[in-house]
């Protein structure tokens, strides 16, 4: 699958928003703190622009409110759906922490379950299409909601370090979710390095039978939607070298970096320790999208 950076942008983006907001909506952070402040201001903008990005890939935007109407068997639907319910809840929360320096359980929890329920469906927009066999796994949602979780507790401790809030607690969490999220993604990543296609040439044309099939000529002369969108191919051996990279730097640095920052105490080294950690996971995200769709292969191109 072509690797669109306005997808690649929305997935990232938004699966940090919402994590940071459901982290928020937990009130684990001190509601008087200016860095929570910030911190609800930065979730809002990232899951802003993550579905604002989203919009770039679409043929017709203007049309993109026809996708709402079909949440009863459409997870797009139910995404979008879920997207906009879930502002409510989220504004709240961050009018009563920037205005009033309050957290409000209800709609704090209310829009932690809603937002990790959007990245669950996210998820399984690809997961749910039998059409590419790279996707369609129970871990493709498992590993949008553990990167999503592991961005909110890694982000989460760095504004409570710059609070000057006890912070070991959360960084032991992050340290967790982001090795438990590496660990289901180099998961996912065997079994798609060892999969047997579903769909293969002799399946699609239904000449198996006859013995095995190969590409005579192109079906089109020109570059078409299907060619353009679905028939990137990245070499596996250079799949493979940026999936250790991104498990490298996007997975046992960040960990590392966060060791240190409990090691180091209060302090302004700290807060730099956990920022750096923090980017560095942001980087690796990056690099697993890129690899999530270029290493994706749609049965259509078994006729390209």
């Amino acid at each position: 699958m072509h690797p669109a950076p306005s997808i690649i942008v929305f997935t990232t983006l938004s699966g940090l928003g919402y994590g940071l907001a459901a982290l928020l909506g937990l009130g684990l952070l001190d509601p008087a703190a200016l860095s929570t402040k910030v911190a609800h201001v930065l979730a809002l903008a990232m899951i802003a622009g993550g579905l604002l990005s989203s919009t770039l890939h679409l043929g017709n935007p203007q049309r993109a409110w026809r996708a709402l109407s079909q949440w009863r068997s459409s997870w797009l639907s139910r995404e979008g759906v879920l997207a906009i319910a879930t502002f409510v809840p989220l504004a709240v929360s961050a009018w009563a922490c920037l205005f009033d320096d309050r957290y409000l359980p209800v709609a704090g929890i209310a829009g932690a379950i809603l937002a990790a329920a959007i990245v669950y469906c996210t998820g399984m927009i690809y997961a749910s299409l039998k059409s590419i066999d790279a996707w369609h796994t129970p871990l493709t949602p498992a590993c949008y909601l553990l990167f999503a979780a592991a961005a909110g507790a890694s982000m989460g401790c760095f504004f409570a370090i710059a609070a000057d809030q006890p912070s070991s607690g959360l960084a032991l969490i992050a340290i967790l979710l982001i090795a438990a999220a590496w660990a289901v993604k180099w998961a996912w990543w065997q079994r798609l390095r060892s999969l047997d296609a579903t769909s293969t040439p002799e399946s699609a044309t239904g000449l198996g039978a006859i013995g095995r099939v190969r590409l005579f000529e192109r079906p089109h002369v020109n570059d078409n939607y299907l060619t353009r969108e679905m028939g990137y191919a990245v070499a596996r051996k250079h799949a493979a070298k940026l999936s250790r990279l991104a498990v490298i730097n996007g997975g046992l640095v960040p960990a590392l970096l966060t060791l240190l920052a409990i090691a180091a105490g209060a302090g302004w080294q700290t807060a730099v320790l956990q920022l750096l950690s923090v980017l560095l996971y942001v980087a690796g995200i990056g690099v697993e999208r890129w690899l999530f769709f270029a290493e994706a292969r749609h049965a259509v191109m078994n006729y390209y």
